[in-house]
């Protein structure tokens, strides 16, 4: 090899080298914006799956007593006519322990076995038990000291007339490197749903971050103690106008090295924008952002 072919190799691969480096970024912010997309297309498919909130129909507070459920509206609990029978059972409630029973002639299935009579796990104790009826399916639900029946339907006119979700575009100034401040051993934030309930939950600490050249902190909690990762509950200045009035859902995993990513391209709206029967968070007045974050999901009513 001569001087100067190794010369015009060495000057060949410092071209490849810089042409790298220069198309490295970018192909990282394509593979961002891709994983982006597709987060967004499966956050759309859970609303719309069989267990997603688009099809939940109803939720029924349980009386100490019995509670009778059907088609019949002289039922305390009111189910969708049709293929449901006038009455089909009865939930009997009691110093926090809930059983169902079968009417005469009904096939009832919890979780996909058929019964006559069953005590109902809660999901308050991890996954509730689920029961079958026809098209319909119901599980019990435990929120402080009130215990509710919640109702799904496939038919639900919500999922039906649902055309999809609407988005800001993607914006690489909204995912932005927090810093973790970690709280002290067993911190916990007051979170109130939107039963008037207050719940202590744990949080590990707080996220400090820049947008725009200001600093802001949000708060996080944990879904349960040996959660995988963080939940920020937040408003901003979108909220009732492009988004959802009460405020939206951001996960993130958990801080690495004194650090979390906040992307604010995957900020949802939480339940309540697509159901009348979901008990939904609200978030903690720390968390009220004084900043318009134009990222994620935006709410266009219910159709």
């Amino acid at each position: 090899m001569t001087r100067d072919s190794g010369r015009r190799i060495g000057v060949g691969v410092g071209l490849a080298l810089a042409m790298m480096v220069v198309a490295g970024p970018a192909a990282q912010d394509a593979a961002w914006r891709a994983s982006v997309e597709r987060w967004r297309q499966a956050r759309e498919a859970a609303l719309k799956a069989d267990d997603g909130w688009l099809t939940v129909a109803g939720l029924f507070w349980l009386n100490n007593g019995q509670n009778r459920f059907g088609a019949d509206r002289a039922n305390e609990i009111v189910l969708p006519a049709g293929s449901t029978p006038v009455r089909a059972g009865t939930f009997v409630f009691a110093d926090g322990r809930t059983t169902v029973d079968a009417a005469p002639g009904v096939r009832l299935l919890v979780n996909g076995t058929p019964v006559e009579r069953a005590e109902l796990r809660a999901d308050n104790a991890g996954r509730p038990d689920t029961i079958s009826l026809g098209r319909l399916t119901m599980f019990l639900i435990q929120r402080g000291n009130r215990y509710g029946v919640r109702l799904r339907d496939p038919e639900n006119p919500r999922r039906r007339a649902f055309s999809g979700l609407s988005w800001f575009p993607v914006r690489e100034a909204c995912r932005v490197t927090a810093r973790f401040l970690p709280g002290p051993p067993g911190r916990t934030v007051p979170i109130l749903n939107v039963l008037g309930q207050v719940e202590e939950m744990p949080s590990p600490g707080t996220a400090v971050f820049t947008l725009g050249g200001q600093e802001y902190r949000l708060d996080p909690v944990l879904e349960s103690p040996g959660s995988r990762r963080l939940f920020f509950i937040f408003r901003d200045k979108t909220s009732g106008r492009e988004t959802y009035g009460a405020g939206r859902f951001l996960y993130t995993d958990l801080p690495m090295d004194g650090r979390v990513v906040l992307d604010f391209n995957r900020a949802e709206n939480p339940p309540c924008a697509f159901t009348d029967f979901a008990t939904c968070p609200l978030p903690p007045r720390r968390n009220w952002l004084a900043v318009a974050i134009e990222a994620g999901e935006k709410y266009r009513g219910r159709e």
